[in-house]
């Protein structure tokens, strides 16, 4: 009889690393070499003094395989620290979309109204067509590209997920 399987879940791990060359194709080749997919990526120095970088990841996997990419990540050289801020307590995770809509007559109007409906700012417009900017949390910018669809949705850029978790504690 088989066991039962492991959910496979989503976790966003947060990995304070020097900032030096090199280093994001170190974890990005973590990733690849053992068939560990990434969702979402951001990379930004924040402490220019201390030469320090943020990467943020957003992976699936079983209980068993967000161990072992922690794990693994933690003995990388140029990694200070990985926290895994779904599990570590609550964080705020955030994203920014830029979604262009093309249309017009009762496509255009409705497409305002949602953009309303979901505090997306126009930030360019032509006769033809909207750029919307949006921020929140990936299931909203999720919600708001599937209903653009219908509505004419020609493209998005996002910027993936930046996050931190909640309280005076940092990572």
């Amino acid at each position: 009889m088989f066991g039962r399987q492991e959910p496979i879940l989503r976790h966003t791990i947060s990995v304070l690393v020097n900032n030096e060359a090199g280093v994001l194709a170190r974890v990005i080749g973590l990733f690849s070499g053992r068939g560990y997919n990434i969702e979402s990526l951001t990379v930004a120095e924040v402490d220019p003094t201390a030469h320090t970088s943020r990467i943020t990841i957003a992976t699936s996997g079983t209980a068993h395989v967000i161990e072992q990419i922690k794990a693994q990540l933690g003995r990388l050289v140029p990694v200070l620290k990985v926290r895994d801020l779904t599990i570590d307590g609550p964080a705020v995770e955030r994203e920014l979309a830029l979604v262009k809509v093309q249309g017009d007559g009762e496509k255009r109007v409705e497409a305002l109204r949602l953009s309303e409906a979901f505090r997306a700012r126009v930030i360019d417009t032509t006769h033809q067509s909207f750029v919307f900017e949006l921020t929140g949390s990936p299931q909203k910018l999720d919600a708001f590209v599937d209903l653009m669809r219908g509505l004419g949705l020609v493209e998005v850029a996002r910027t993936g997920i930046a996050a931190i978790t909640r309280g005076p504690d940092g990572l």
